[in-house]
């Protein structure tokens, strides 16, 4: 992992990027005057129509970076066909399971946004003989990619292999087929699609970001515009938290590229990981993310009261239910439904989930 993560922040350390800026009900009814005329034995009931024509509805800004977004260009019956120019494992031997870094070139044909997904249609057909379905994928690269060019697209895949109820050992298509890339390969690459996982354009904005395992990816594409990267309207001055969850420190996924993001913005950079099969809370608990979280539970309260501070959620869907635990008992000391708050925070595009 240290040799691709290092390789890709050298090539990108002195990169400046100038990108455009991220900028992006009312009906009004009047009375209606009614008068009857006689005319030639006939009665005609003429109904006077106000010309005024109704306001058209205004469209709601975006808190988002949603300016110049991208989706379903590409579709699986017509993907882009990109090469695979680096693929390598990011978790250590002893770690349980595989998870892969990989890049692929698209010549700038794939344009997307941090928080954006692409799909993926692997090679080969199922038993009944048709084209493998598209599986999607996070985003792991800002829209720079890691190579600072515009021209990639990276993702973090974990291969998928178990043992069904027969006993029988699984592999998952689409994550073997791409851990199993060798550079030079071709991809066939559908979408972007996407828009509930885009960065706040606010650059003071908290952004609050949980992850187990690949859900990482997103937040690794936020993380490097705020801190690898310069632009000409963006500069983060705001706080990143990340909240990392993973079984063993063997698991842990960028966690070089997290140490220099760490050392170059103090002040602006929070990590916090949980590992669960190694770390326990003053209560004996396993160290999930929301156990994690719970130490710092206040401190998170007072931070989802402000208008400016976002939360992004990618991973396991368990882990929702857990912050709603930690939660639920803060904000009913101060009479409110954590439930009902929830949903206005997701009206208001500062609660973003992506969870499976």
């Amino acid at each position: 992992m240290a040799a691709v993560t290092a390789a890709a922040v050298s090539l990108r350390s002195a990169t400046t990027a100038s990108t455009p800026s991220s900028t992006p009900h009312s009906h009004c009814s009047f009375p209606s005057a009614a008068r009857t005329t006689a005319r030639r034995g006939l009665v005609i009931r003429a109904q006077a129509v106000s010309t005024d024509a109704a306001p058209v509805k205004a469209k709601k800004e975006s808190k988002k970076q949603d300016e110049g977004v991208v989706t379903n260009k590409f579709r699986p019956k017509e993907p882009y066909v990109g090469k695979c120019l680096l693929n390598t494992k990011i978790t250590a031997d002893d770690a349980p399971g595989e998870t892969w870094h990989m890049v692929f070139g698209h010549e700038g044909e794939v344009p997307y946004k941090e928080g954006q997904s692409i799909g993926i249609v692997a090679d080969g057909e199922d038993k009944n003989g048709k084209p493998h379905k598209l599986r999607l994928y996070s985003i792991a690269s800002s829209a720079l990619g890691d190579f600072g060019d515009s021209k990639t697209v990276s993702l973090c895949v974990k291969r998928l292999v178990y043992t069904n109820d027969q006993g029988e050992v699984v592999k998952g298509v689409c994550s073997n087929f791409l851990c199993d890339l060798k550079p030079g390969a071709d991809v066939n690459i559908t979408g972007p699609v996407g828009k509930e996982m885009l960065m706040p354009k606010d650059p003071n904005a908290t952004i609050i970001m949980l992850a187990t395992g690949t859900g990482i990816a997103p937040f690794r594409s936020f993380l490097w515009k705020m801190f690898f990267e310069k632009y000409e309207d963006y500069e983060f001055k705001g706080l990143a938290w990340l909240f990392l969850g993973v079984p063993t420190s063997s698991s842990l996924l960028y966690k070089d590229e997290f140490g220099k993001m760490k050392a170059k913005a103090p002040e602006n950079f929070r990590v916090d990981y949980a590992i669960s099969r190694e770390e326990t809370n003053a209560l004996g608990e396993k160290m999930y993310i929301q156990t994690r979280m719970a130490e710092y539970k206040d401190e998170l309260w007072e931070l989802l009261k402000k208008d400016n501070t976002y939360v992004y959620m990618c991973g396991l869907k368990g882990m929702e239910k857990g912050i709603d635990e930690i939660m639920i008992p803060l904000a009913a000391k101060e009479g409110i439904d954590w439930l009902d708050y929830r949903k206005q925070l997701k009206k208001s595009e500062q609660w973003n989930v992506e969870v499976y």
